[in-house]
């Protein structure tokens, strides 16, 4: 759709309306509500507040728009987010959000983690999901928005628009009654001209990491890896826009890295003829003043355009996609054991309804392959297909679209 409208107090505005920003002031933490107009009878949605109003999905929602609005989210089944709402992600309070994570937020100084159970038990809990760092890295993603695709978005993904969109996906989160956003670093674009501002706002942002009372903090750096090189006592990894605070690591932690992330790796290095991006979620910790050490850390593949992909057989069809001015969404894994079963995407732009999107790679061990064919199966008349080893079928039509 071209451009959102929302109805407020009897009058029909455009998001881009100049008169937007009082109408949704005389609603503001009132009962009244905006509607989205993107489907018959709208769509009810809430004012929040941040540096100026802003009209925001309510809760469960997503789903009830026209896959072209904007507001449009699909049904969280559809990706790995449906195992952890309403565990690992609750919104106790309209527009804010607690996440439960799996790892911590800070580190007693001199004492060693338990590595067993007590041998007297006395209770035995309901197991409750946790997010790792993995699906923390999906959640911001998709919250700013980089998960979504639209023709307008060409050339507009900067290292400042994913240091700015990330930055504000953390607002109203909170990790362990932390503010998420007080955690969490995104590099700022790296100018020459601008080096010494932009250290000094990361020092000031990672402040948070002085130990104080034996405890030391943690935080959160996100970026696109851009190497490693040996240090002392390990290894230094670099960030892009970072070159001037490289991330310390123990041999042993980015020995297992290596193990662990092996694919992804591999992935930068393959004869794809598409260009992938290795983002690096790292956990972590002060070893000393401004020296900064890897607790823990997470990877995750991305196209050119910063959406994430679960594997290089992804790139074609996204790229596919960007090159023919399609609509459409990436289903994130999260958490999820297995990706198989959602759709490599969700075509957005081809009627009223989503149009699942899926890829069967040649490199598929068997039960993900059946997986995969039987979530073809169940999608319905609509859904398109590729195999990797055949030319790419032509996408379902675009429709015309229309105003909200």
């Amino acid at each position: 759709m071209d451009n959102q409208r929302l109805a407020i107090k009897g009058g029909v505005l455009a998001v881009d309306d100049p008169r937007l920003q009082d109408a949704l002031s005389g609603v503001y933490e009132t009962q009244e509500r905006p509607r989205c107009l993107c489907v018959p009878g709208g769509v009810e949605m809430y004012v929040a507040k941040h540096r100026q109003y802003v009209v925001k999905r309510m809760p469960d929602t997503g789903k009830h728009h026209h896959p072209g609005c904007s507001s449009y989210e699909p049904d969280p089944q559809e990706s790995g987010l449906g195992e952890l709402m309403g565990e690992a992600v609750l919104e106790r309070e309209l527009g804010k959000v607690e996440l439960r994570v799996d790892f911590p937020w800070v580190r007693t100084i001199g004492r060693a983690v338990a590595r067993s159970e007590p041998r007297d038990v006395a209770e035995v809990g309901v197991v409750r999901r946790r997010m790792s760092l993995r699906a923390l890295t999906h959640y911001l993603f998709e919250r700013a928005g980089f998960n979504r695709w639209s023709p307008a978005m060409e050339g507009k993904r900067s290292q400042g628009v994913l240091h700015k969109y990330l930055q504000e996906a953390a607002e109203d989160l909170t990790v362990k009654g932390v503010a998420l956003a007080d955690r969490l670093y995104v590099p700022e674009p790296f100018s020459e001209m601008t080096r010494f501002e932009t250290a000094q706002r990361r020092r000031s942002k990672l402040a948070v990491l002085n130990a104080d009372d034996a405890q030391a903090p943690l935080a959160i750096v996100l970026g696109e890896f851009k190497a490693v090189d040996s240090a002392a006592l390990g290894s230094r990894v670099w960030i892009k826009h970072m070159p001037d605070a490289p991330l310390l690591v123990a041999s042993k932690t980015w020995e297992r890295m290596l193990r662990v992330f092996a694919p992804l790796f591999e992935a930068r290095d393959a004869d794809t003829g598409h260009k992938v991006r290795l983002v690096i979620t790292a956990l972590i910790r002060a070893r000393r003043e401004h020296t900064y050490e890897i607790d823990a850390a997470s990877m995750m593949l991305t196209s050119a355009q910063w959406i994430p992909i679960e594997g290089i057989h992804e790139l074609p069809l996204i790229d596919a996609l960007v090159v023919a001015h399609r609509r459409f969404i990436k289903p994130l894994r999260y958490d999820a054991r297995r990706d198989v079963a959602f759709p490599n995407a969700l075509l957005l732009d081809s009627g009223s309804q989503a149009v699942p999107l899926h890829v069967v790679s040649p490199f598929m061990d068997s039960k993900e392959r059946q997986a995969k064919e039987a979530a073809i199966g169940g999608a319905g008349p609509a859904v398109w297909s590729w195999r990797t080893t055949d030319v790419m079928t032509p996408f379902p039509e675009a429709t015309a679209r229309r105003s909200g």
